[in-house]
């Protein structure tokens, strides 16, 4: 919650994905999530033709890794998310706690040399990633 009250303080325009709503219904309820303090982006043309060839660099640099890759390919969520911040204006930031998604976004980062957003491990504390001093309230 941190970094949610950081975005807001700092007058961030904070925006979830219809896809990681998805994710939280599976164990959670819409009802919880704030979303009057959020700006819901679908998942449209312009990110699935992104997402397509994010990837396909994965499954490349995976394939060159020595992991098999069946002809069927899905286009995992964390990946359709990423292929939303690259493409939707004015997003600077992704932010989750997963591990196994910063190994992705690092491929893809890899891959194409730069992305539009920075990915922020939640876990590691606002003030740290921002570089700023933690005052106490």
């Amino acid at each position: 919650m941190d970094y949610f009250r950081y975005f807001l303080e700092h007058d961030f325009v904070v925006k979830v994905s219809t896809i990681a709503i998805a994710e939280y219904c599976v164990r959670g309820d819409v009802d919880e999530l704030p979303l009057k303090n959020m700006l819901v982006i679908p998942f449209n043309y312009d990110h699935a033709i992104r997402a397509g060839k994010m990837i396909g660099e994965v499954y490349a640099e995976k394939q060159r890794r020595g992991a098999k890759i069946t002809p069927r390919t899905v286009v995992p969520n964390d990946t359709k998310m990423f292929a939303q911040a690259d493409v939707e204006p004015d997003v600077n930031f992704y932010g989750t706690a997963d591990v196994e998604c910063k190994k992705v976004y690092d491929m893809i980062k890899a891959a194409e040399g730069s992305l539009s957003f920075r990915f922020i491990d939640i876990t590691i504390p606002y003030h740290q990633f921002f570089g700023e001093l933690k005052f106490e309230d």
